[in-house]
């Protein structure tokens, strides 16, 4: 995506929160600009601000959301999932899919003809970060001069994030162990997009005048190495002490759920800097700018 279409759909989330204060979660947009249209939602991993924000989403915009698990579609039989998609292309007007290999999403949507969103795959997931961008722009008013801090597990969401950074020539850095930070292409790629990135493997050389610190859990799931993980992530906690490093301004955020005591403490993510509760209720917002550029809205 171009940086244009990514600051469109940030000012059309925005335009769009702002317009439904005090009005009911499932009372319709007044402009109800997706009536008529249907989102098939397809789920392969178990999932709580995905689910309900693309079904919120979608109601808002005056759509019709069709939630279903993999194992309710002949996926679960195994039909192949592109025969899936070309019989979708034929019954809604696009489709959502948190996939748990990023194999599977690329497959369906080749053979789609209709829009297809990424709502999480192994390999990142770009809708949580639109939110996390969000977040950032309500929190500064703007994302230019931000420094940014990725503390832990290189994984598909620190991977979005990356991606984000390099498009919208943001200056991030990431603090991960060795052996679980990002590969040499998606850093070179970033780079050379014009993302101003470091690496670090030590926390406080990360998070130092950081104006957001974000992280995720140790083990995400379909993570086969967890005992690894158990005893190599421990330094790469987000605590008291390294938000006291950060910049004075400085939030929280997490993509959620979030395990207390291993990447984040309880004094963070419960205490004044986090805004997890903030950057959870943006899903909402984000994935409706989202779904009306998949139909044309903003620049491509």
């Amino acid at each position: 995506m171009s940086a244009a279409a990514l600051e469109w759909i940030l000012a059309e989330a925005l335009r769009r929160k702002s317009a439904r204060i005090g009005r009911p979660a499932a009372a319709p947009d007044d402009d109800r600009p997706l009536e008529g249209r249907a989102l098939a939602a397809i789920f392969e991993k178990n999932s709580t601000r995905t689910r309900l924000s693309f079904d919120l989403a979608m109601r808002q915009l005056g759509g019709a959301p069709i939630i279903l698990n993999a194992a309710d579609l002949q996926l679960g039989r195994g039909e192949p999932i592109e025969d899936t998609a070309r019989v979708l292309s034929h019954y809604v007007d696009a489709v959502a899919i948190r996939a748990l290999r990023h194999e599977s999403l690329t497959r369906f949507a080749s053979a789609a003809s209709i829009p297809t969103i990424n709502g999480l795959t192994d390999h990142t997931h770009p809708c949580q970060i639109m939110a996390d961008l969000l977040t950032l722009t309500e929190c500064f008013g703007a994302l230019d001069g931000l420094k940014l801090a990725w503390i832990g597990d290189f994984n598909n969401v620190a991977r979005s994030l990356l991606e984000a950074a390099g498009i919208l020539k943001l200056t991030l850095t990431l603090a991960c162990p060795e052996e679980y930070g990002p590969e040499p292409r998606d850093l070179a790629k970033a780079r050379g997009a014009g993302g101003r990135i470091e690496i670090f493997h030590d926390t406080a050389a990360a998070a130092t005048g950081a104006d957001a610190v974000f992280t995720d859990v140790w083990v995400s799931m379909g993570d086969s190495d967890s005992d690894r993980r158990r005893t190599v992530f421990p330094p790469f906690q987000v605590n008291e002490n390294l938000m006291a490093i950060a910049a004075t301004r400085a939030i929280f955020l997490h993509c959620l759920p979030a395990m207390r005591g291993e990447e984040v403490s309880a004094v963070v993510i419960d205490g004044p800097q986090s805004r997890v509760w903030q950057e959870a209720e943006n899903r909402i917002h984000a994935q409706k700018a989202i779904l009306l550029w998949c139909f044309g809205a903003g620049p491509a």
